[in-house]
């Protein structure tokens, strides 16, 4: 099994912040994540695709592919948006990174299956600050 990863990066504001909560709980929850004017990250995505490299090309997927999809499907919705006001596959959800990773996940999945004979998504990894990173394996 050959794994086979993609870095791809993007910026965007969001803000942690539970309605149903008051003002006071979503401070002490949230802390200043739950800022009324927003905040910015510049996130890293990582995508990783597992499989047996086909054995006319070598490869487990066409890396420029798998490159063009993600920025049509993720990172072109989400680059320069507020998480919770602008991107469709997240209204009505909380805009942490852990929501964020899942909901890639549901729009990579079955089209990286569409470009790649032999792979599939294995597992994102979501940096939202040097430090701090959130990883997924469906």
């Amino acid at each position: 099994m050959v794994y086979v990863s993609r870095k791809e990066h993007f910026n965007a504001a969001h803000k942690l912040y539970n309605p149903n909560w008051s003002l006071e709980k979503n401070v002490e929850v949230f802390g200043p994540c739950a800022n009324a004017n927003w905040h910015g990250h510049n996130f890293e995505l990582i995508t990783t695709v597992k499989g047996e490299p086909n054995p006319e090309t070598g490869f487990v997927i066409d890396l420029k592919q798998l490159s063009t999809l993600i920025r049509r499907e993720v990172i072109d919705k989400l680059d320069h948006k507020n998480l919770n006001m602008d991107v469709d596959f997240l209204e009505g959800k909380m805009a942490s990174c852990e929501i964020l990773v899942m909901e890639i996940w549901k729009i990579l999945a079955p089209k990286i299956k569409k470009i790649s004979e032999t792979g599939e998504l294995h597992s994102l990894k979501l940096y939202e600050t040097p430090r701090n990173y959130v990883e997924y394996f469906g």
